[in-house]
């Protein structure tokens, strides 16, 4: 039996233990970032690239004019040997504290140069000139006090802007957004530094889907035709589209994906297979379905295959607003004019709301001045 003495301390030590553990594993209080710089993220979806940048805001603080060419953001590399870490030549850390980080979900193209998908330590090498913008491997040291160029994975050439207003906290911005592509700029007192980022969305997209199609998304028709209408939107990859639209077709025959099929086989070159299929989709097409059909069909410079779509919706439709209107654009895309007014007049009393209403009396007054609607 053990001695009363040695199992009281014995608990005495188990309990310390358990509780250093415990504490050891709460996390830290969180407190205001030291010097009163702002911690802050900003991130948007460029294509389907997620791009997202962390970093710490300063302040101007009083020091207008003071800020770049000096100490807070010095010009080319600094010296920072003497201070702490390791780097010997450090360019400035586009923020405060910590690193400022930036991360790219896909491969992109920074300023027409390549860079793969990942995150990354930024940088700024700053001259009133001409900046560098650096994209570092290390991304988890603290700013540039262990910068070596050695871990740079690209380097682009900028040059800065000059801002009207003054900009008090440090901050990012994504500007000049297209499909595709953006551009990310830094705005600090009266300066911008600026970098355009691209994505290549066709080849994201399609990799997207063959990963989505194999997971719960491919039991769905609507994800197989999803992803073949978008291959006929770019005119791309159509050899595989057209595996994927039989997918669909074969999980559920409607307008939709018969269409998407006619579709991409008009694109393939196999016009007689596509008008085929298209006769038998324009049988389950829906009302809205088949205007809008045949409104691609005009687009497409098709009037008269047009005609007899929009004749087989009014049949299946008939005296609707949007039988009327579809009539009046194939008869004005024929030079019809006359009978394409008859018909817009049909179709105004019958207008669901004033939009529409004044849509139709905007389209009556160019067939009266001899004018397509279309």
């Amino acid at each position: 039996m053990q001695n009363p003495a040695t199992l009281v301390f014995k608990t005495i030590l188990l309990c310390f233990f358990i509780s250093t553990l415990a504490h050891a594993q709460l996390p830290p209080l969180k407190r205001p970032v030291p010097g009163g710089n702002r911690k802050a993220w900003v991130g948007e979806r460029i294509g389907i690239t997620d791009v997202t940048v962390c970093y710490d805001r300063p302040g101007v603080k009083g020091r207008e004019g003071k800020i770049y060419g000096t100490q807070v953001v010095h010009t080319g590399y600094r010296n920072l040997s003497l201070e702490y870490g390791t780097a010997t030549k450090a360019p400035w850390r586009a923020g405060a504290n910590e690193n400022t980080t930036i991360e790219f979900s896909t491969d992109v193209k920074i300023e027409g140069k390549d860079l793969a998908a990942g995150k990354y330590g930024f940088f700024i090498m700053y001259d009133p000139n001409e900046c560098v913008v650096i994209f570092s491997k290390n991304y988890g040291s603290w700013g540039s006090y262990f910068y070596d160029d050695k871990e740079d994975a690209l380097r682009v050439k900028v040059k800065p802007g000059t801002l009207d207003k003054s900009i008090e906290w440090l901050k990012y911005e994504f500007i000049n957004q297209t499909d595709n592509s953006a551009t990310i700029a830094l705005l600090w007192e009266k300066t911008m530094i600026a970098f355009k980022v691209e994505t290549d969305l066709v080849k994201t997209q399609l990799e997207d889907y063959r990963s989505e199609l194999r997971g719960s998304k491919g039991f769905s028709w609507e994800s197989w035709e999803q992803a073949a209408s978008f291959c006929v939107d770019n005119n791309t990859n159509l050899e595989e589209a057209l595996l994927w639209s039989d997918i669909a077709v074969n999980a559920n025959k409607n307008f939709q994906t018969l269409s998407t099929k006619a579709n991409l086989l008009e694109k393939m070159n196999r016009g007689k297979e596509a008008d085929s299929l298209m006769k038998v989709a324009s049988e389950m097409g829906t009302m809205p379905e088949l205007h809008q059909y045949a409104k691609r069909l005009i687009g497409r410079k098709k009037s008269k295959e047009a005609m007899e779509v929009f004749q087989l919706n009014f049949k299946k439709n008939p005296k609707q607003f949007t039988t009327y209107v579809g009539l009046a654009r194939g008869y004005s895309a024929n030079g019809d004019f006359k009978n394409a007014l008859s018909n817009l007049k049909a179709a105004l009393p019958l207008a669901p709301d004033p939009l529409n209403k004044s849509s139709v009396e905007d389209m009556i007054k160019k067939l009266e001045g001899g004018k397509d609607i279309n």
